[in-house]
Order: structure tokens, then C-alpha cells, then sequence
């Protein structure tokens, strides 16, 4: 159990990331801080904080307009940012489409950490995903130990839906990994789909894995499109949560994240979804796993991917 934990932004997902830090007790204290009027944050605090007989938890739970009630936190999770939503014309907006309102809010946080808790560890949620994580460090520059972004924990959680779901056996049966970028171009590596050790293959065709790993991708906007405003918050939730206990509890998890690479995978200073070693150092390794041709040659187009927006972030900030 830490201290004390802090949430940066009191939307959907700040919301169930307070809710489920107080019922499964992580931290003696967590505060939540949200911009909005009239105090979104301070009102759904009080709400949980109501609700902690009920569920016999004696955590904290404080909310506030202002970046103080994050002072001293040992582990902060960013959900800041605009989320993404159904047009009235039934488009949906790209990540990279809120890049720019949603770096413009990145700095504010930034401000608040950097002021209040420049220590924590950092994990992000905020989309577009590779590029908030990037303006994060250049903002920040903590070490790569401390600042990884939740990407590859939620789409490998919905492949293993998917996969479970096709091959009739229960979701604790699959392992699977997606790699790359958090959008259109992240990799579902096939070669390490396992359902109780098996290959994938076993239990399920090409064809069908071909569109299950299509559908992955494309995961979040189908989610947008069932709602019609906002966007999926328990999954990125729970799939941050997963990341912080293997932090929290020293697990020495193996997951997908976005970490900075220092020459992994032949790349230097990019947040690339890759599998990583959580423990309470943060990202304690970075682990490079054999590919296929055909899963190498897509990861690749999916880095050149994150380096065309992180380019653009390094841009907007000139």
C-alpha cells in the first residue's frame, strides 16, 4: 500500500480509477483533480468517500479544482485530455485530431506534477496515447523507470477477449500481446497468442484471427460508436490499475506499455508499445521478443507511425 496516489482528471475513467483505489485499498490516500466546474472532482470524491462504510474501506478520498490536493503523491495516474466523441455527422476524431487540445492540457498537468510530487511515478492514459506519454518526458525528463504510458495492457486485454470469446474458452485461458502504437497501427503479434500454452492456431483459423486482430485495432472506435458520446473508461481503467498494483505490489509483471526504447527494437528515444518488467522501480526492463517477417515488418510501420506524431508534438512545441 503507498501513501498516496493521485488521478489527474475526474472524467469516466478518473471517476472508476478512484472507485476501484479505494475498494481495493492501494493507497491511504487518493486525490483526485479535475479543472472543471463546479467541482467535479471534490463531488465524486464525496460520493465515493459516502460509500466506504458500505464497502469497509477506510481510504481517503479527496477531490479539488486545484493541482495542491496532488502534493506528496508517490504514484500518479494522467487521464487528462479531451476525449474522443461521435460527431453530429457520425465521424469519429482520429487520435492525432486532439493532439492539440490535448498537449495544450498536457502542459498543465505537467505544471502540477513538476510543482507538487515531481518524484511519483508516472502512469499515462490520456490520448493520443504515444504523444502525451513523449510530452510528458520532454516536460518532465524524469528517468524512463519512471513514466510509462497504458496502451498495450488494454488492446492485449481485448484480443484476449476477442480470441476467448471465437474459441469458446474462458478469457483466463489466452495470452496475448499487442505491440506498437495505441491506434490504427498497433500489432497484434499473433506468434504469441497462446490459449493454455497452445498455439492460437489450434483453436481458431487464419482467417478468423485476421479479422479478430482487424477488430482489435479498430477496438476503441467501435466502443465510441455503441456509446454515441465518450468513450470506453472501465477496460483503460482497470488495465492502468493492472499496471499500478504490478507497481504498488512489486510484481515483476510482464506487460505491453509504452516505454521510452534507448536503442530496443533499433529505435532511440521513442514510446513504443513494447512488453516491459513492472515492478516497484517502474519500468524495470524492456524485453525484445522474436517475430514473425510479416508481425516485424507491420511493428515497424507502426513505430515510423509514432515517430510522425511525436515529430509533430516536438513541432507545436517550437
Amino acid at each position: 500500500m503507498l501513501n498516496k496516489m493521485a488521478v489527474i482528471g475526474g472524467g469516466n475513467i478518473g471517476g472508476v480509477l478512484v472507485q476501484e483505489i479505494v475498494k481495493r485499498r492501494l493507497a491511504r490516500e487518493v486525490a483526485l483533480v479535475d479543472v472543471k466546474e463546479p467541482d467535479l472532482a471534490k463531488g465524486k470524491c464525496l460520493d465515493i468517500a459516502e460509500g466506504t462504510p458500505v464497502v469497509h474501506s477506510d481510504i481517503r478520498a479527496v477531490g479539488a479544482k486545484t493541482y495542491d490536493i496532488i502534493k506528496d503523491a508517490e504514484l500518479v495516474i494522467n487521464t487528462a485530455g479531451v476525449p474522443r466523441t461521435v460527431r453530429p455527422d457520425g465521424t469519429i476524431p482520429t487520435r492525432e485530431e486532439l493532439l492539440t487540445t490535448n498537449l495544450k492540457i498536457t502542459d498543465l498537468v505537467s505544471e502540477g506534477i513538476q510543482k507538487y510530487c515531481p518524484n511519483a511515478m508516472i502512469i499515462s492514459v490520456a490520448n493520443p496515447l504515444d504523444a502525451i506519454v513523449y510530452r510528458l518526458f520532454m516536460n518532465l525528463k524524469p528517468s524512463r523507470e519512471k513514466l510509462v504510458g497504458m496502451a498495450g495492457v488494454l488492446d492485449s486485454s481485448r484480443y484476449r477477449y476477442f480470441v476467448a470469446e471465437e474459441a469458446g474458452v474462458s478469457v483466463e485461458n489466452v495470452e496475448a500481446l499487442v505491440l506498437g502504437g495505441h491506434g490504427d497501427t498497433m500489432v497484434p503479434i499473433r506468434s504469441a497468442c497462446r490459449i493454455a500454452g497452445m498455439p492460437v492456431e489450434k483453436f481458431i483459423s487464419p482467417e478468423k484471427l485476421e479479422a479478430i486482430e482487424t477488430r482489435t485495432r479498430k477496438a476503441g472506435g467501435e466502443v465510441v460508436n455503441l456509446l454515441g458520446t465518450g468513450s470506453a473508461f472501465v477496460s483503460p481503467a482497470w488495465s492502468a490499475l493492472e499496471m499500478a498494483e504490478a507497481i504498488i505490489f512489486d510484481k515483476k509483471k510482464i506487460m505491453a506499455a509504452s516505454a521510452l526504447l534507448k536503442g530496443e527494437y533499433g529505435v532511440d528515444g521513442l514510446f513504443i508499445g513494447v512488453p516491459v518488467i513492472l515492478g516497484k522501480g517502474g519500468v524495470e526492463k524492456v524485453i525484445e521478443i522474436d517475430m514473425t517477417d510479416s508481425e516485424r515488418e507491420r511493428f515497424n510501420k507502426s513505430i515510423e507511425a509514432v515517430r510522425k506524431t511525436t515529430n509533430e508534438v516536438i513541432e507545436m512545441t517550437k
